[in-house]
């Protein structure tokens, strides 16, 4: 940027260049470069991807970004503030990488759920405060599917099912694990989707 007269730089990090087609951001790109080279700074070639987002499988890939004797790689996805951006511009590879932070996150504690020592009430929030952010984190942008929608229902059924423990059937006297219907009755409070979809209004 110029400043009083004199071009400056300030960049922490990353530097995203964002556009609305190829051609401004690659301008912005050049002007990135020129104003690195004055200041005594260089763009690293190796280490700057550029990804062209749209739903056509075929935008921009005639296209080629070369800066300054500099080619850029194109990039299919990458991780931008830890949420996943694909060059189609889909939330299921981000949904997918939630669900997989999720079920570490629940391996971790799954023996503090399933504790005869602590209260439903504790492992409820354990639940909610731990394991939930790792889940949801970004879920702000999200646009599920009835397949997302399922899986999510799934992941908390899976959650809730090691909380409440099995229950002895009253016929056979044996131990099972309680149906979906049962461990709703018994959480009484809003699932995974109605959390997200009130959230998202709000």
């Amino acid at each position: 940027m110029k400043l009083n007269g004199t071009h400056q730089l300030l960049a922490y990090v990353d530097v995203n260049i964002l556009g609305g087609s190829v051609h401004s951001v690659k301008k912005n790109a050049k002007a990135l470069v020129v104003a690195s080279k004055e200041t005594g700074l260089e763009v690293n070639a190796d280490k700057t991807k550029y990804m062209v987002m749209s739903r056509d499988q075929n935008a921009g890939r005639s296209h080629g970004m070369k800066i300054d004797n500099s080619s850029f790689e194109r990039a299919e996805k990458f991780k931008h503030l830890r949420t996943t951006l694909t060059n189609r511009n889909s939330i299921q590879e981000e949904i997918k990488s939630r669900f997989k932070s999720g079920n570490a996150c629940y391996h971790s504690v799954q023996n503090l759920l399933s504790s005869g020592l602590l209260s439903k009430n504790l492992k409820f929030k354990i639940y909610r405060t731990i394991i939930l952010p790792f889940v949801l984190y970004g879920y702000e942008t999200w646009s599920l599917t009835l397949w997302e929608k399922s899986r999510l229902r799934v992941f908390e059924n899976r959650v809730l099912g090691r909380i409440f423990g099995p229950k002895m059937g009253e016929v056979t006297g044996e131990w099972r694990e309680l149906h979906n219907e049962e461990l709703n009755e018994l959480y009484s409070s809003p699932n995974i989707v109605w959390v997200i979809k009130s959230r998202r209004v709000r």
